[in-house]
C-alpha cells in the first residue's frame, strides 16, 4: 500500500523531547499533549530506539499504545546504525522496540540517520534494506525508509541503489535552506523531483527559530502581532510541495497548543509573509551561531557528563546578548549538575554521532574559555 502523502496529518509529534519533571518524562504531561494531539485529528507519533535514552518507546507505549486504539494512531520508530556491531543486533533491536513500544507492528520504520561514514556503510555491509522488505512482507513494518543527514550526492547514490525507499526524513527550516553543510534546499529538490513523500525534522532548528532575538521576531509581530515565531517556521515547511509530515517535538502543553493553533487551519505563506521570512533569514545568517538542534545524541556516551546542547545554547545567546549576565547564572546552575565545558577530555564520541557535523571539541574548548572567566 502506497503512502498517499495528502491523507497524512501535516503535523507530527516528534517524542524526542519530551517534558521532564525532576529529571524524568512527565507522564500524566505528556499524556494529556497526546490526547490533545488526537482529539484535534492528528495521529502521527515518532520515536527512536535512542530517545531519552531509549525511554521514548517505552513513554509511547505508556501514553499511546496502552491509552487509544492501535487503529486510531500511526507509531514510527528508526534503526540506530551506530548500535550495530552484528547483522544479527538489527533483529534484536527491532524485537526490543516491539516489546518497548507494546505494538505488534510499526506504522513507518526508518534506518536512522545515515550519512557518509559508518551510519550508512553498516546498513549495507549488513543488508538492513532486505531486512526491512522482509519485515514488510511479515507485516510488521508497514512503510520502509530512512532519515537522512548526508550530502545531496549521498542521497541520490542511495535512491538509485534502493528504489524500494517509500519516504525519505530530511532535517529542514528557512534558516538551513542554503546552509553549506545540511543544504537543506538541494535534498528537497532532489526528493520533490523524484516524488518521494519527504517527512520534515528540525523545522524549528531545535527551537532556535521559535526564540529569535527581538529585533527578528518583530518583523514577523509587524504583520502577525498575534502569531508566534514557531508558527512562521511551521508554515514555512508546511507550504513545500511534497511534504508528508512535520515533525515538531513538542515539550510542553503550551508548545502543543500553539502548533494545534496553526496548523487546525493552516495557510501557506503569502508572498509578503514569505518576504518577511526571506528578511529574517538574512539577519539570522548575519549573526553566526553554533548550528546545535539539541538532539542531544552526543551527551549519552560523554564520559565526562556534559550537556553539550545546553553549554552552545549558552555561548549563542552570549554571541548575541554579550552582556546578559543571565547567560553565565545559568552555566554555573548547569554545572551543578553535568560536567563543565572545560572538563572535556578530546575523545570525540560525540563529533561521530552529531548530525550537523560541529567540530565539538573545539567549540567546547572556546566555550570553556569564555565561561570560565
Amino acid at each position: 500500500m502506497s503512502i498517499q502523502v495528502n491523507e497524512m496529518p501535516k503535523l507530527g509529534f516528534g517524542l524526542m523531547r519530551l517534558p521532564e519533571k525532576n529529571g524524568v518524562i512527565d507522564h500524566e504531561q505528556v499524556c494529556r499533549m497526546v490526547d490533545a494531539y488526537l482529539e484535534a485529528g492528528l495521529n502521527y507519533f515518532d520515536t527512536a530506539y535512542v530517545y531519552h535514552s531509549g525511554l521514548s518507546e517505552v513513554e509511547a507505549r505508556e501514553a499511546l499504545v496502552k491509552r487509544h486504539p492501535r487503529e486510531s494512531f500511526m507509531l514510527a520508530t528508526k534503526l540506530p546504525g551506530w548500535e550495530l556491531r552484528a547483522p544479527e543486533d538489527i533483529e534484536r533491536i527491532f524485537q526490543e522496540q516491539l516489546t518497548r513500544a507494546g505494538v505488534e507492528y510499526f506504522d513507518f520504520y526508518l534506518l536512522h540517520s545515515l550519512e557518509e561514514g559508518n551510519n550508512y556503510e553498516v546498513m549495507e555491509r549488513f543488508d538492513a534494506w532486505n531486512w526491512g522488505l522482509r519485515k514488510k512482507e511479515a507485516g510488521q513494518i508497514r512503510h520502509f525508509g530512512f532519515s537522512f543527514h548526508g550530502s545531496p550526492e549521498l542521497l541520490e547514490q542511495i535512491l538509485d541503489k534502493h528504489p524500494e525507499v517509500e519516504f525519505v526524513q530530511i532535517q529542514l527550516n528557512y534558516a538551513d535552506m542554503t546552509n553549506p553543510v545540511v543544504r537543506s534546499g538541494r535534498l528537497y529538490d532532489i526528493l520533490h523531483k523524484r516524488n518521494i513523500p519527504i517527512i520534515i525534522m528540525e523545522p524549528v532548528r531545535g527551537g532556535m527559530l521559535a526564540n529569535l532575538p527581538p529585533e527578528m521576531e518583530q518583523v514577523y509581530k509587524d504583520i502577525h502581532p498575534d502569531r508566534s515565531a514557531a508558527s512562521w517556521a511551521l508554515r514555512y515547511v508546511g507550504s513545500l510541495d511534497g511534504v508528508m509530515t512535520i515533525l515538531s517535538g513538542m515539550s510542553d502543553e503550551e508548545q502543543m497548543a500553539d502548533n494545534l493553533k496553526t496548523f487546525t487551519h493552516f495557510e501557506p505563506l503569502s508572498e509578503e509573509e514569505q518576504a518577511a521570512v526571506a528578511k529574517v533569514t538574512e539577519m539570522l545568517l548575519d549573526t553566526p551561531q553554533i548550528g546545535c538542534t539539541a538532539c542531544k545524541y552526543c551527551c549519552d556516551g560523554c564520559p565526562m557528563k556534559i550537556s553539550i546542547p545546553d553549554v552552545f545554547r549558552t555561548i549563542n545567546t552570549l554571541r548575541r546578548y554579550p552582556d546578559d549576565w543571565r547567560s553565565k547564572n545559568f552555566y554555573e546552575g548547569l554545572t551543578q549538575r553535568s560536567g563543565k565545558a572545560s572538563d572535556c577530555i578530546g575523545c570525540r564520541q560525540c563529533e561521530g554521532v552529531c548530525p550537523q557535523h560541529l567540530p565539538i571539541v573545539d567549540l567546547l574548548k572556546e566555550a570553556a574559555e569564555v565561561l570560565g572567566k
